[in-house]
């Protein structure tokens, strides 16, 4: 006997899965790992846009007194929000209807969807982790307006592009930080550099993201120095990713087979100002419960979506090198 709602059972095979697969997208980058660590992957729940408060500047109010001086009470503009597009993203889950006759006992129609299920999940997986590297140009300008968007790779873009809707021409303080082109020869010389530009008292990059040649060539200059953190829940490095350390800063690898980061570049994050924002009610979720027909073939769909971005509100303490 053929299993007569097939979409019902790929939308409830996703629905029982979101919270796995938003899950594993999290563990599936370490970034987007470190910001679910920090309590920085914040769902919302509406609005055409998505914004991020930050301050700009002191509040000119504050000073030394001495007795009977009068206070300063003038008013002060010190805050402003980044704004930032809602990303959209999908992966259809399709089955045709020779494919329901062929596999028309239960059990057999459950398998088939779940390995179509799995394979959707690990699409979606790589797509949001390659995102988070993404300069939001991609798919006509559809895709996650990532690191290379947050972080440029030359000092002349990152102090003239407009990112989060603030022109980086006219505020400094939304400008990045990075060393192009940095010298592996000169490695640790460049990376001290770098540090010490986003060394705000208390704020420091907590993250470096690198590829695989920066991060061979790190790891090899320290040598018989060099130790690696526990990924069990253990050490600094619980979020699950094995790491070295420059400062008291984890480094992670995020090269080696299908790795996203740029080549022969090292990303110097500060994490608590960086947020991966997914929307409340498309967080890896069936896009409708209803059947979905094709108009003019023998097939059902269910579609597996997710929209948000990843949004920053500290620009001014992230960097990067580029290494030649």
């Amino acid at each position: 006997m053929a299993f007569p709602n097939v979409s019902d059972i790929i939308a409830t095979t996703i629905e029982k899965r979101s919270r796995k697969i938003a899950d594993n997208v999290t563990k599936n980058n370490a970034l987007l790992s470190r910001m679910k660590q920090k309590g920085k992957a914040r769902p919302f729940s509406g609005g055409r846009l998505i914004y991020e408060e930050l301050s700009f500047a002191e509040n000119g109010n504050a000073g030394f007194y001495s007795g009977y001086d009068l206070l300063p009470v003038n008013a002060q503009d010190v805050l402003t929000a980044a704004q930032f597009d809602i990303k959209q993203a999908a992966c259809p889950v399709v089955i045709s209807g020779l494919e329901q006759l062929q596999n028309a006992g239960p059990e057999q129609m459950i398998d088939l969807l779940t390995s179509r299920v799995d394979v959707a999940e690990s699409t979606m997986q790589n797509l949001i982790a390659g995102g988070i590297y993404a300069d939001g140009t991609g798919f006509g300008g559809k895709e996650i307006t990532g690191l290379n968007a947050a972080i440029p790779n030359t000092v002349t873009a990152s102090q003239t592009n407009v990112y989060g809707g603030i022109d980086r021409t006219t505020w400094a303080f939304w400008r990045t930080q990075s060393i192009d082109p940095g010298n592996y020869t000169n490695m640790l010389a460049n990376m001290n550099t770098l540090w010490t530009r986003l060394v705000r008292g208390m704020d420091r990059p907590d993250l470096i993201v690198a590829d695989s040649l920066s991060w061979a060539t790190y790891v090899g200059l320290l040598s018989a120095l060099q130790r690696f953190t526990a990924t069990d829940g253990s050490g600094e490095a619980g979020f699950g990713f094995p790491t070295v350390k420059f400062m008291d800063a984890d480094m992670v690898l995020d090269g080696g087979i299908g790795g996203f980061g740029a080549a022969n570049t090292m990303y110097f994050l500060n994490t608590k100002y960086l947020h991966f924002r997914p929307h409340s009610a498309r967080n890896f979720v069936p896009l409708s419960p209803n059947k979905r027909y094709s108009i003019n073939q023998d097939a059902e769909v269910q579609i597996l979506a997710w929209a948000g971005n990843l949004t920053c509100s500290g620009a001014q303490f992230q960097g990067r090198i580029e290494f030649a």
